[in-house]
């Protein structure tokens, strides 16, 4: 059996690679946060909208800023049917969690 060998051309540097895969699931995460942004306050109303603010996903975990340690204790209560609500509105499973944090509004 002939084995094949390669060319040095052949070869592609792994930094090449991995850029081109992380670049691809970031803009994907950007996208959904972008979709996220946009339905954000008919979803939460204006209250919670004006004292919270999706900031990131990691995985399907959304993470959302909010002004004082008041709101997140009152969002955790609407949590569930913040997920509900979003998902129903794009169509899929995007978000399985929540977590809040204290962060510019």
């Amino acid at each position: 059996m002939e084995e094949i060998k390669k060319k040095p051309d052949d070869f592609v540097h792994i930094g090449n690679i991995l850029g081109d895969v992380l670049n691809k699931f970031s803009a994907d995460s950007d996208l959904e946060l972008t979709r996220v942004f946009t339905i954000w306050n008919n979803i939460v109303g204006e209250a919670i909208a004006n004292n919270s603010r999706p900031a990131g996903f990691k995985g399907k975990i959304l993470l959302v800023y909010v002004s004082s340690p008041v709101w997140i204790q009152e969002l955790q209560y609407y949590k569930r049917d913040i997920i509900i609500k979003i998902n129903n509105a794009l169509g899929k499973e995007l978000v399985c969690d929540i977590k809040f944090r204290i962060g510019a509004v």
